[in-house]
């Protein structure tokens, strides 16, 4: 066998390993999943996504109530 061979056998098996990824990763089964997990950093710490913030919220802009200290 000639290192040219093995290379393009590697080289057929990483673009293969790369499609299979790219289609599971584009299916429209993990779409869901997906979206939970780029929800994760936004959960609160019981594990709720605040839907009903108040953008007039005083509070918020003041930084009253926070309790940790720059």
């Amino acid at each position: 066998m000639d290192i040219n061979i093995i290379r393009g056998v590697i080289l057929l098996v990483l673009v293969f390993s790369f499609l299979g990824l790219w289609a599971w990763a584009w299916s429209s089964k993990r779409k869901s999943a997906f979206h939970d997990a780029s929800m994760l950093p936004l959960e609160e710490d019981k594990g709720v996504i605040p839907n009903d913030i108040d953008p007039t919220d005083e509070t918020r802009s003041t930084g009253e109530g926070v309790s940790h200290v720059n």
